[in-house]
């Protein structure tokens, strides 16, 4: 078999049938998610191991293969010509190759057209802090920050750095310079590249992931000291996340980070993408913004309160899950049944659907 024409074929099908997302594995066919529901394609030949060896090592250059082998496991970006870009991560299940592959659209859609809150605005307008995107894998977080740094790329003169394993979303400088930093091909680990970017003079710092607690120490810091940071985290709401940070340091330094992210942290949007009536995805977002009640709660370790924060306060913009989903609801863009399949508190969801 060639495996590289193979590859084509199927990367390019990924594109045409609006795919996010490729699986290769051993004893299936080739798989993709639309719409958020695997679909195999059942015209295609079952792949052996062999196969997915050869498909696995077509998409990898041989520094990558060599990391590959040695580890076991790797994350790494692949360009299909100027028709798309795909995330790819290949590792070993059973002795046999298997690759997830993610396809990065090209143009990078802005707020409005990802249907997020407006309130998100704000965070671009910002000239230093901390904002934490978070959910579950594969909920569209990195596509909400590459849509953030994308709009203070076309709307302010800065300097914008971003560390990344992979690079997903590519930026054309527009107005800011935009430096982009893959873990590994530029830079041994997100620490070491954060440090370093206090002598690149930044104005915004972008972190694909927050992995480990000096990752996490260092960009806090570098919230405090003047500059706009954006980072992930695979958490499920503000309050988790808050804890998720603090829980990470040893006992002895908690209150200490506690203190620092009690003035930093500008927001936390915590999003899910729901199934649309009308096809497609569209995300539910809970919003916590920085005010005194929440810098508060995070100082005397009173997290559990924050979600009730949240709830009363919207007119600020905050927005808790279940009012976002109740209000997908009622603008008829997603269903009840999907609405309460992703609440965390289906009474007080009803309640608001009712009102």
């Amino acid at each position: 078999m060639d495996y590289q024409q193979k590859l084509q074929k199927l990367l390019f099908t990924v594109s045409e049938k609006k795919a996010s997302d490729l699986h290769l594995s051993d004893s299936h066919p080739p798989i993709l998610r639309i719409h958020g529901q695997l679909t195999p394609l059942i015209k295609e030949e079952i792949l052996s191991g062999e196969d997915t060896r050869g498909l696995a090592f077509a998409l990898m250059k041989e520094d990558q293969r060599e990391r590959f082998l040695q580890k076991k496991e790797i994350d790494f970006s692949y360009s299909l010509g100027k028709e798309a870009r795909f995330r790819v991560n290949a590792f070993l299940e059973m002795g046999n190759i298997a690759v997830a592959l993610r396809l990065i659209p090209n143009k990078i859609q802005t707020i409005a057209e990802l249907s997020l809150p407006p309130i998100l605005h704000q965070f671009t307008k910002s000239k230093q802090g901390f904002v934490l995107i978070t959910g579950p894998s594969g909920q569209g977080k990195s596509t909400t920050l590459a849509a953030l740094i994308d709009e203070i790329n076309h709307t302010r003169f800065s300097h914008i750095i971003t560390i990344e394993d992979p690079i997903e979303y590519i930026f054309k400088d527009d107005k800011s310079i935009v430096d982009q930093r893959e873990v590994y091909s530029d830079t041994l680990s997100f620490a070491r590249a954060l440090k370093s970017t206090f002598r690149q003079d930044p104005d915004v710092i972008m972190v694909g992931e927050m992995r480990d607690p000096v990752t996490m120490a260092t960009a806090i810091t570098a919230a405090e000291t003047g500059h706009l940071v954006f980072a992930t985290l695979h958490t499920n709401s503000a309050a988790q996340t808050v804890h998720r940070i603090v829980d990470s340091f040893p006992p002895g330094q908690q209150d200490q980070i506690r203190a620092q992210l009690s003035g930093s942290l500008l927001g936390v949007v915590s999003q899910r993408l729901i199934p649309r009536i009308k096809g497609g995805l569209i995300p539910a977002c809970e919003v916590m913004l920085q005010t005194p009640a929440i810098a508060n709660l995070i100082r005397e370790n009173k997290i559990h309160e924050i979600p009730l924060v949240i709830d009363t306060s919207t007119e600020l913009g905050m927005i808790s899950l279940n009012r976002s989903l109740a209000n997908l609801v009622k603008d008829k863009k997603i269903s009840l049944e999907d609405a309460r399949n992703y609440s965390l508190n289906l009474i007080e969801l009803e309640n608001l659907i009712k009102r």
